[in-house]
């Protein structure tokens, strides 16, 4: 049997899969965001780790099965969200900053914006994880003998009771850190943020044996690690070129296998590392990352208390012929992909006294599929097959 553990931003699942692939146990425990101003999105990181665990335990009563049945394990994580933590105790020195985060979007603006798009494949912006970094080392005036990670970092430096410290090509590809051409960390970019290279994780490729965790009373050999978005390309057999994915989760990311080639992306999109298989060549991306698809629907169910569950937006979205001309620009944390604007805010335009929450929870799933296709007509790519997956990919009238 195998532990498949999905960290996510919403929450954490984990599933025990068997010989033949297919699951026979799931475990599910959610996460608590915070958003202690407007702009910051955080999370404990102690949290995530005990959502691994308590998942993981659940995952394995639901299969009938003993943590000593486990072969091995792999880790898709949510990606870019940092978390700093000091090596002798293992705590987090402060929250973790959620990918989705702002905070850091007046210091994007004075970034050299050529230099890390040519040697990074990335875009000065808050959603990814040097900037978080830079944020938390200044503002924590945190010292000591001090460890940075993702998520993915996070987790095997927990797994192994902090043995290993390292993460894999396709996280590291989203710290703009990391040398997209060389794959190694990239020493000016390190000085250009002030991040001492002894806080950093040992670089390993997605696919193992890469570490020996202890999980519940059992050692395990650790043999996968990948973005959660790499991952869901790999997942959905987008394995030659050209091929393409969707999903639909709290945001909307759109990736197309670029093979093993490292060609140039359109103005908008990411250039991004997608998974490398031991020793072999790695693969490439392109992506346009939408920050807010899923969490469209949450915010109508939580901050407005619209729907009382997100399948109601389908029923209420269906109860109209049309969408009246009430649209919803979601830019609850700013825009990504193509716009790459930190400092949009959300804007629902065309509403009169007729306007219902029917009307909103249109425009919600709307714009998931508006956002979608603008990140399309930026990579300028026609696709025969987009393959989607995700929460939202469950919605019939978003499909």
């Amino acid at each position: 049997m195998l532990l498949a553990i999905d960290q996510g931003t919403t929450g954490t699942t984990c599933l025990v899969v068997g010989d033949d692939l297919r699951a026979v146990g799931r475990g599910y425990r959610e996460l608590t965001c915070r958003f202690p101003e407007p702009g910051l999105v955080e999370q404990d990181g102690e949290e995530i780790w005990q959502s691994v665990l308590g998942a993981a335990r659940d995952a394995l009563a639901d299969a009938g099965a003993s943590p000593h049945d486990l072969r091995a394990l792999g880790i898709a994580n949510q990606r870019e969200t940092t978390i700093l933590w000091e090596r002798g105790s293992g705590r987090p020195v402060a929250p973790a900053i959620v990918w989705q985060d702002r905070r850091t979007a007046r210091r994007c603006a004075e970034l050299p914006r050529d230099l890390i798009r040519e040697r990074t494949g990335l875009l000065p912006d808050p959603y990814f994880s040097a900037t978080k970094l830079e944020w938390l080392l200044a503002s924590t005036g945190a010292a000591g003998d001090l460890a940075f990670g993702t998520v993915d970092s996070w987790l095997v430096w927990k797994l192994t009771g902090g043995g290993s410290h390292l993460t894999d090509v396709s996280n590291a590809s989203r710290t703009l850190l990391l040398g997209i051409d060389s794959l190694e960390w990239d020493d000016e970019l390190l000085a250009l943020f002030g991040i001492p290279r002894s806080l950093l994780p040992e670089l390993v490729s997605t696919s193992g044996p890469v570490a020996e965790a202890e999980l519940l009373g059992a050692r395990i050999p650790v043999t996968g690690l990948a973005g959660d978005q790499q991952a869901a390309l790999f997942g959905q057999a987008c394995l030659s070129p050209g091929q393409a994915k969707a999903t639909y989760g709290t945001g909307s990311f759109v990736l197309v296998n670029a093979g093993t080639e490292l060609a140039a992306a359109p103005d908008g999109a990411l250039r991004t590392v997608a998974w490398r298989l031991g020793g072999a060549r790695p693969v490439y991306a392109l992506e346009g990352a939408v920050f807010v698809a899923g969490t469209a629907i949450q915010w109508l169910r939580d901050g407005l208390g619209l729907v009382e569950e997100a399948g109601e937006s389908e029923i209420l979205a269906r109860s109209l012929k049309g969408n009246d001309g009430v649209y919803f620009v979601p830019a609850l944390s700013g825009l990504g992909a193509p716009h790459w604007d930190p400092d949009a805010r959300g804007l629902i335009a065309g509403i009169t006294q007729g306007t219902s929450r029917a009307h909103l929870a249109r425009a919600a799933l709307e714009a998931i599929a508006f956002q979608t296709r603008d990140v399309l007509d930026a990579m300028g790519i026609e696709l025969d097959v987009l393959r989607a997956a995700g929460g939202a990919s469950a919605n019939g009238f978003l499909m």
